[in-house]
């Protein structure tokens, strides 16, 4: 094991592996500083870049990301008080008061170094844990891993919020779209409609981007105004650093703490950085400047976000469980890079097991240096319009997506989840547990099959099964106790309950969905079907709750971010430019992807960014030159559009 480890650290430090880990960070930052988009989406952008990558330096570049987006969401929560992402909520009370005062810096500074010490943790704790769990993960059968499966599903109850009908129901639809394509056991085509592209399923880049990426460039376009409007950081960045030194065992407790809830699937991120900071209010003597600038608030919930990283990682890499709605990302990444976590990994590749945890360690060190050295610069892109920045990002978000199979039908399938995202953020539905359900869905039905295969129903009664079976229903308990405060998707328009029938429609459209799955699966195979309409009754189950839950005015179901606009008889913004997207993903069909990205910029930032004609031309030339060296770069390859191929040019 000592071998492994001193292997990895020789992989870790050559020139290459450094240098996608830069880009990770880099990109990480980014996608922190910008609010609202997350890991998830994050993450979803570097999926498509993995293809043709050496696997210790893709994994390198996605633990680079997801390491340092809860240090580049602090930017936004200090100097705005907007969270940059779930995890960073907390910061908000006391960070803002502090920036207020004229000691951003100061919050900064403790933020970013209480994000290193906790990273650094978080590492730590994921090598004991591999050294503790390997034996017992080495002793596992597909019966153990299907119920592990089952232990990552039961997530659903933390990231379903307020509503638990409206979890079960998202997560059983994403079961759905994850078992789209070919049945395992049987090769029989389910779900798929006679459409060739559905075949092979639907790709979990297309599904990330289109829930969470789309939604989140949408609702920020809405808002039309620049992230913020002051960029004063004033002095104390020694302060700052001086405070986190003064209280070594707040950031401990609260870094072990964060690895803990992190190793928890489904508590993560959504409720770590509140559990962090109810504890150093709890814990402390003086309480009275808590929430008014108190650094002792910035620190605790900074410690924890980071080392709920490496927490995250212990079921993702020992069991094949995502521990949060990012590593069901990357753990989609390392699928496609070929790698199957859990017992292989820990058997067979111990050394990039242990590259894994070196990354983690040293992105946390890139990470707070940059964001030290960067912090004037990006507080001075937060005065950019996002209007200026959305398009680009659309921009992003189509290329990336295009990558997953290269077929235009995967910017129809990004457009269609899009939508789907659009309006599950609208009415309150959390989008986390749809991406749960899909990422498992091809895991859980594998394992369940050999399971059967191997031990038929006797499986049911091994003591790996039982145990994990208990394990699963104090998750529930815990998440049900602990998660009922925590809404993904925000808050809701106090008018909500005046538009029940539109948030009546959308729930009925989760059951037809579910309905349709159970029709079309009876005539398969035993084997075909058994898992197909399981997840179809427990899709229509769920979105039988929903529905009486909304019959009842149930006020965990009523949510309608819209409520006041459509009241008003007004559009919000949302269908508006996604009908924008469409319209870009129909011109990307018919003249190519530089053809319509060289109409649609200019034509987006004059008319909506009332950018002048210069201006506007130059951010599309810089643009539409990265995406070309881009795909240069890394062989990369862009849509050609219907008239590009009809006259022969081609590439």
């Amino acid at each position: 094991m000592l071998d492994a480890a001193i292997l990895a650290l020789g992989h870790v430090f050559t020139g290459d592996h450094i240098g996608f880990l830069l880009i990770g960070v880099l990109v990480g930052l980014v996608v922190g500083i910008l609010p609202g988009l997350g890991g998830i989406a994050g993450m979803s952008i570097l999926l498509p870049f993995l293809y043709g990558m050496d696997t210790t330096s893709a994994l390198g570049m996605l633990i680079g990301m997801v390491a340092v987006i809860p240090t580049g969401d602090t930017f936004t929560s200090v100097m705005m008080g907007i969270p940059g992402s779930s995890a960073s909520q907390a910061t908000v009370l006391d960070g803002f008061p502090l920036a207020k005062k004229g000691e951003a810096a100061r919050a900064l500074s403790a933020a970013f170094a209480s994000s290193l010490f906790g990273g650094v943790i978080g590492a730590l704790m994921l090598t004991v844990a591999i050294v503790i769990a390997r034996p017992l993960v080495l002793s596992f059968s597909s019966a153990e891993l299907f119920m592990l499966t089952l232990f990552g599903l039961s997530m659903v109850a933390v990231l379903s919020g307020r509503s638990l009908a409206k979890g079960v129901a998202a997560a059983g639809l994403g079961l759905i779209i994850g078992i789209i394509g070919t049945a395992p056991a049987t090769g029989e085509p389910r779900l798929t409609f006679g459409i060739d592209y559905l075949y092979d399923g639907i790709p979990l880049v297309a599904v990330a981007m289109g829930l969470f990426a789309i939604p989140e460039i949408i609702d920020l376009l809405k808002r039309g105004t620049a992230i913020s409007e002051n960029t004063g950081l004033g002095g104390g960045w020694g302060k700052g650093l001086r405070d986190v030194l003064r209280h070594p065992w707040l950031v401990g407790r609260c870094a072990s703490l964060g690895c803990i809830i992190g190793a928890l699937p489904g508590l993560g991120g959504a409720v770590v950085d509140w559990i962090a900071y109810s504890h150093v209010v709890q814990t402390s003597r003086d309480k009275t400047q808590f929430g008014r600038g108190d650094i002792r608030g910035v620190i605790a919930p900074e410690s924890a976000n980071n080392a709920c990283q490496g927490g995250a990682l212990i079921p993702t890499l020992l069991f094949g469980v995502p521990g949060s709605g990012s590593m069901a990302v990357f753990l989609g990444g390392m699928v496609l890079l070929g790698i199957q976590p859990g017992i292989t990994m820990v058997e067979t590749r111990l050394d990039l097991t242990y590259s894994i945890i070196w990354s983690l360690a040293l992105a946390n060190v890139f990470g707070a240096g940059l964001c030290v050295l960067l912090a004037r610069y990006v507080a001075r892109l937060t005065q950019v319009p996002f209007v200026y920045l959305a398009p680009l990002m659309i921009m992003i978000t189509m290329f990336a997506a295009y990558q997953a199979t290269r077929s235009i039908a995967d910017l129809v399938a990004l457009i269609v989840m899009g939508g789907v995202g659009l309006y599950m953020r609208r009415f309150g539905w959390p989008r986390p547990a749809l991406l749960i359900g899909f990422v498992l869905a091809p895991g859980a039905e594998g394992y369940l099959y050999q399971a059967v295969q191997f031990y038929d129903w006797a499986w049911v009664w091994r003591p790996g099964v039982l145990i994990i079976g208990a394990i699963t229903i104090v998750s529930v308990v815990l998440g049900l106790r602990y998660g009922s405060a925590v809404s993904s998707e925000g808050e809701t328009d106090p008018t909500a309950t005046e538009t029940r029938p539109r948030q009546f429609a959308f729930a009925a459209l989760f059951l037809v969905a579910a309905c349709v799955c159970i029709a079309m699966s009876r005539d398969l195979s035993f084997l075909g079907k058994i898992f197909p309409l399981a997840v179809g009754f427990l899709a229509a189950g769920g979105a039988l709750w929903v529905l009486t839950h909304l019959y009842g005015s149930h006020a965990s179901a009523l949510h309608d971010d819209d409520a006041g606009f459509a009241l008003r008889g007004r559009w919000s913004g949302r269908e508006l430019y996604l009908g924008v997207c469409v319209v870009v993903v129909l011109g990307i069909w018919l003249i190519g992807f530089l053809g319509a990205m060289a109409l649609f910029l200019p034509a987006f930032l004059i008319v909506a960014g009332n950018a002048r004609p210069l201006r506007a031309g130059l951010i599309t030339a810089s643009a539409l030159a990265f995406i070309y060296v881009v795909t240069t770069a890394m062989s990369l390859r862009l849509p050609e559009g219907l008239i590009q191929t009809t006259l022969g040019w081609t590439a």
